[in-house]
């Protein structure tokens, strides 16, 4: 707990993505002795394209979290500057504090910059711990070596016991911890989807809109339909606990032409901003289970989205440190097509996915890790332009979310200590999995050939191309072992249709 002594003048300086509704810094505060700090940093805004839609629900979450402030009697210093520093040594010439506190950013260039702040500032500077992560609470496995493997499915049962999650004593309730087999149904024709709720944007959101409009970046601000305050972050909490969660399990990996949230909850966005907070959205998961409102698959597949992956990536991400960016297991080394900043590519599954991500920052997780990842993998895409890619696109998108998710999982570019294999799979898959393949020109029986679907030939190419490294991997066996159907002439013919493709590729590529 924070408790300023009068006499001293205080600054707080709140992150744009820190906006909790119990901010640790506000604890037990004297309001008549700080200032609260807010900063738009243009340098920020301009270092990718960024969806002007994230833009837009990240400045009027903050505006609307400063105004609420001010309400309660906190005197807000709200400023648009060149750059964050800009911006903090205005601040210090205007008012004078004393000293400047601020909550540890979840970054890492946003925590090397606060480290230097005093320096910069020349007043003390405390940094207090970042609260919106539950393993800065609990860390299962604290001083293990980046380069030691650690599964992320013990992680998340260190963390269920830990914080006593749809647990049985030490056991999981029902005696099974993980029902991810349960949550894999593709989705039924004609099965009805609900809407996401929307929220009409107020004066300050539209003033923010007409902003972003001028800005650089992806998509348009029309639309925006998205919650900016607490209350409405809530509000949209209890309408998937209400109406999605109970399906949420079983379709969880399900895609379609027809719909882009299905039942996920859209609720990443505000959880990264802090609008929501991990614990809250995991006891209300649980408690959807104990009144019979949801089963348990549907309700453990939440949890281990929240307690399970958001937490071990984050934990990743400052386990393995800014060493990850560096890190390119399979050399893949292609710069991104055109077609990944305008959608226009003839394979159904991309146009939809890349369409949906241009323009609203939104594909659910499947869609992200098992199209556009898996695409980038089998083609060798650069991760680092992946990940910028996956940065400026979508709306719940950090660097500590997307450099272990994207790097680690999707691209394996770290060599498995996120994620013990590659995600990689042909076109059999997504046919599996969606509607796609139906409206797409491409075959997906096809393994070679001007009509087969890329998706298959560059997966046959990827194994028959690093098919040694491979069958060193457990978790592939069976995928390697599939090559023995192919004979000299299919597998020539696989390799010179991806070399077709790559040709045409490259020549199109774009840094």
């Amino acid at each position: 707990m924070v408790r300023m002594m009068a006499e001293t003048k205080t600054t707080f300086w709140i992150l744009g993505n820190q906006l909790l509704a119990n901010h640790p810094l506000l604890e037990g505060v004297d309001k008549t002795a700080v200032t609260i700090l807010f900063i738009e940093s243009a340098a920020r805004v301009q270092k990718l394209p960024y969806q002007r839609k994230k833009l837009v629900l990240l400045f009027s979450a903050m505006r609307h979290y400063a105004q609420e402030l001010q309400a309660q009697g906190f005197q807000v210093d709200y400023r648009a500057a060149p750059t964050f520093l800009a911006g903090l040594r205005a601040h210090v010439a205007a008012y004078q504090p004393d000293e400047l506190l601020t909550m540890a950013a979840a970054d890492w260039s946003g925590r090397a910059f606060q480290q230097g702040l005093a320096a910069q500032l020349g007043l003390p500077v405390t940094i207090t711990p970042d609260r919106q992560f539950l393993v800065a609470q609990f860390n299962p496995y604290p001083d293990t070596p980046p380069e030691k493997p650690i599964v992320m499915e013990y992680f998340y049962r260190e963390m269920r016991r830990h914080f006593n999650v749809l647990m049985d004593d030490r056991q999981p309730v029902s005696g099974q911890w993980n029902y991810d087999k349960e949550n894999r149904k593709p989705l039924p024709a004609g099965l009805p989807l609900p809407a996401v709720p929307v929220f009409a944007p107020d004066a300050i959101t539209q003033a923010v809109m007409a902003e972003a409009a001028a800005l650089p970046g992806i998509g348009a601000p029309h639309g925006f339909s998205l919650a900016v305050t607490r209350a409405q972050a809530q509000a949209a909490c209890a309408d998937f606990f209400a109406h999605r969660l109970a399906d949420f399990g079983a379709y969880e990996d399900a895609m379609t032409v027809r719909h882009a949230t299905l039942f996920h909850s859209l609720l990443s966005p505000y959880l990264n901003i802090g609008l929501l907070e991990p614990l809250e959205l995991i006891r209300a998961a649980e408690q959807a289970y104990h009144d019979g409102r949801a089963p348990l698959n549907s309700v453990e597949g939440f949890v281990r989205q929240i307690l399970g992956w958001r937490e071990y990536i984050y934990w990743q991400y400052w386990r393995q440190g800014p060493a990850l960016l560096a890190l390119n297991e399979w050399g893949a080394e292609r710069p991104l097509p055109p077609f990944f900043w305008s959608g226009a590519t003839e394979m159904n599954c991309l146009r939809h996915v890349i369409h949906r991500a241009l323009e609203d920052g939104y594909t659910h997780h499947i869609e992200r890790l098992m199209v556009v990842g898996n695409f980038a993998m089998l083609a060798g895409l650069k991760p680092t332009a992946v990940n910028d890619w996956f940065l400026a696109c979508y709306l719940d998108a950090y660097e500590w979310v997307m450099a272990p998710n994207v790097l680690g999982m999707a691209l394996n570019a770290d060599g498995g200590r996120t994620a013990t294999k590659p995600y990689i799979a042909s076109a059999n898959y997504i046919h599996k999995m969606s509607n796609y393949c139906a409206g797409c020109r491409f075959s997906h029986k096809q393994r070679h050939g001007d009509d087969a679907c890329p998706f298959n030939f560059l997966y046959w190419n990827f194994l028959i191309r690093h098919e040694a490294k491979l069958r060193a991997n457990s978790r592939l066996g069976q995928n390697v072992l599939g090559l023995r159907h192919l004979d000299e002439a299919e597998r020539t013919a696989v390799t010179r249709r991806a070399q077709q493709f790559f040709a045409a590729f490259d020549s199109e590529a774009v840094g």
